[in-house]
């Protein structure tokens, strides 16, 4: 059977193991609120009443994808397509082609800077494996001028950071809904490792400071992998409500 990411493929470890696609979803929750297309994700009105969940359901597509045969990515993929292509028609009007560039930049961006950040640097290589994945997950997507490479990508991706991102009404929103979800201490947890990984445009918008606390922590938590006692670490930063669904991305093994 032909699978859509190849077994030794990088990226099943990065999207195998829950803190790094958590550190994933972190990133890219706060470049979510800032993006000048997120009005599209108040359309449905499912964002603002439960960002967590959206943004769950995002992650979860993407690591279906990343697990799958070639014939159930593809599947899945098409249906993300055509659930969207409901939305335009129910709003009147196109998602535009750069948003959906927007979130696969996310999806490459947070996969390298997560694993990074808990494992280790990803050499030339391993990064261009990477976008290699994500590339054909555009391509099946039908995305236009999406370059060959991760060294041309790279300044395409700067680009679209100044270009696309903004702070608006719905990001201020957008953080009050992630508050209210979390509650206060595991929302300035959520802002700490958002620090740790997203570009520094985002920071600047967000007026994110350099320094995160969460970065003395880290050597400790892996630490705490060694000695098999992560799972209580995240039982405690994360709401009970999703529970199930985070020990459920440690499913996959490499």
């Amino acid at each position: 059977m032909q699978f859509f990411v190849e077994h030794n493929s990088v990226v099943r470890k990065i999207w195998g193991k829950s803190d790094t696609v958590l550190f994933i979803f972190a990133g890219a929750s706060a470049e979510f609120a800032l993006n000048k297309a997120v009005d599209w994700l108040y359309f449905t009105g499912k964002l603002p009443s439960d960002p967590l969940a959206r943004l769950f359901s995002t992650v979860s597509y993407a690591r279906k994808i990343v697990f799958s045969s070639m014939e159930e990515a593809h599947k899945t993929v098409d249906t993300l397509r055509h659930i969207h292509t409901a939305v335009e028609q129910n709003r009147g009007s196109s998602i535009p082609d750069w948003a959906y560039r927007d979130v696969l930049f996310m999806l490459i961006h947070y996969s390298i800077a997560s694993y990074e950040l808990l494992e280790k640097k990803l050499n030339d290589d391993e990064k261009q494996d990477v976008y290699n994945v994500f590339y054909r997950l555009g391509e099946r997507m039908k995305l236009k001028g999406l370059p060959l490479t991760y060294t041309e990508w790279q300044p395409m991706r700067k680009a679209y950071l100044m270009a696309d991102l903004q702070k608006s009404e719905y990001t201020s929103d957008l953080f009050k809904q992630y508050k209210k979800h979390l509650g206060s201490t595991r929302y300035k947890i959520l802002i700490e490792g958002q620090k740790l990984v997203v570009p520094d445009r985002v920071k600047e918008l967000l007026h994110f400071t350099d320094f995160s606390v969460l970065k003395l922590l880290i050597p400790v938590y892996k630490l705490s992998r060694l000695i098999q006692i992560d799972r209580l670490f995240k039982t405690f930063l994360l709401p009970p409500a999703y529970k199930d669904q985070i020990n459920e991305l440690d499913i996959h093994t490499v």
